[in-house]
């Protein structure tokens, strides 16, 4: 056996039994790992937060990895370390070593293992997402890198000012991108430092191309659908049917479907909104006939002692029996079931974005569409077709969940006329 696999035997049998992960998945997350041991040249002991920073930071440095491999690269760091070896991220040697060899303040890597903590209560205390607390941490853990451990406490508005302009100038970060990191460290500053941050109006910001986006037409999304099977395919017909966002699609729970007023609830979807659709009366039957192989599920979990669900915010306090109840339950979940990295509890999630994602590229594939489509491409052809059907501008802006017309209004310039339809003036002479 050969080295590579002797040090992950163990890690990947882990995987297995914990059936945290899809097994054709496991390949990829072994990989990554391998990496990441390799820059610690396989020494467990040298397993820190700069380690894990570094890791990451290369990769994103590189142009041929592509933002969704750095993602699927950080999660199997995490499970490794935090899961696998149960080494908390926040552990720092006494003596870490900076650039050229010098010996970083272990007083300092001490202080900001405190402020990581509080950074992370903070975020648990205001319910943000399990994907929000990873980003934010991410992005802090990559901000006291460029610092090179200073204390935390010593920190001015001036510092976020320079990481800013650093990820702006040469880390060939995207616009939303470099708003991600700033709103990771304006929570850093208010809530952690307690810090006001003034306007940050001198530091560059990286450009934000505008894009028209790209819109399938009827009988492009009809070939797509057709290369859709089981539950992918009702997903991708709620997504074009509804104009949901891909989230708002995998986080519907059964009391969010009312089938006697033909409704769908999407609860706090972007911006925290709520808002009613209706149920496309195609899939009306096939929906029902999903929920009930759905409750199968949940009835089958509940026997084996299980069956309980995330809840938002802290309702599962307030209602000790409500993650079990049936109306609290996924209309999408997983197959497996899995542990919450947060409570430690054995519940089933919903289905992966990635699983919805890699279904949707394979029936682009099959279907031979030369568009660069995703699911979030059938949200745009819902607008859009809505709006060729002569839908007023403002339902389509209420059925999107969009705070202000003007960013509905961008299909407007999707349904253009073609030159070739339009009469010039001089033939009305």
């Amino acid at each position: 056996m050969d080295g590579k696999s002797e040090v992950l035997r163990d890690f990947e049998a882990f995987l297995l039994k914990s059936g945290s992960l899809p097994e054709d998945k496991i390949k990829f997350y072994l990989h990554w790992v391998w990496k990441f041991l390799k820059s610690c040249n396989y020494q467990l002991e040298n397993i820190n937060t700069d380690r894990i920073s570094q890791y990451l930071d290369s990769l994103k440095a590189d142009e041929k990895v592509p933002d969704w491999q750095v993602k699927q690269a950080e999660d199997a760091v995490i499970l490794y370390t935090e899961k696998y070896l149960k080494k908390s991220l926040q552990q720092v040697p006494p003596l870490a070593k900076g650039p050229g060899g010098k010996s970083i303040d272990p007083q300092g890597s001490l202080q900001w293992k405190q402020t990581l903590e509080e950074a992370k209560n903070a975020i648990r205390l205001r319910h943000f997402s399990l994907s929000t607390e990873k980003t934010y941490l991410g992005w802090i853990i990559r901000f006291k890198t460029f610092l090179k451990d200073r204390d935390p406490s010593s920190l001015e508005v001036s510092d976020m000012k320079s990481y800013l302009t650093h990820l702006a100038r040469f880390g060939r970060v995207s616009a939303s991108t470099q708003n991600q990191a700033f709103n990771a460290l304006l929570f850093l500053y208010r809530n952690i430092l307690h810090k006001e941050v003034d306007e940050l109006t001198s530091v560059p910001r990286a450009k934000r191309r505008v894009n028209l986006p790209t819109v399938l037409s009827r009988d492009e999304v009809k070939s797509l659908l057709s290369h859709l099977n089981g539950v992918y395919l009702l997903m991708g017909q709620l997504m074009y049917g509804c104009g949901l966002r891909l989230m708002e699609c995998l986080q519907l729970r059964i009391k969010d479907i009312d089938f006697e007023n033909n409704l769908l609830m999407v609860r706090s979807g972007k911006g925290e909104k709520d808002r009613t659709l209706m149920i496309p009366e195609t899939i009306r039957e096939g929906l029902s006939k999903h929920i009930e192989s759905v409750k199968e599920i949940h009835d089958q979990d509940l026997k084996l002692g299980y069956g309980e669900v995330s809840l938002p915010e802290a309702l599962d306090k307030k209602y000790p029996n409500a993650p079990k109840e049936w109306g609290w339950q996924w209309v999408f979940p997983a197959e497996k079931l899995s542990v919450d990295p947060r409570t430690g509890k054995v519940m089933r999630w919903h289905v992966h974005p990635s699983a919805i994602q890699r279904a949707v590229k394979k029936a682009v594939l099959k279907a031979g569409l030369p568009k660069r489509t995703s699911c979030h491409t059938l949200r745009h052809s819902f607008a859009t077709h809505l709006l060729e059907a002569g839908h007023n501008i403002r339902t389509i802006q209420e059925l999107l969940g969009h705070k202000h017309v003007n960013t509905t209004m961008i299909y407007t310039h999707v349904i253009r006329k073609k030159p070739s339809e339009i009469k010039s003036p001089l033939d009305g002479l």
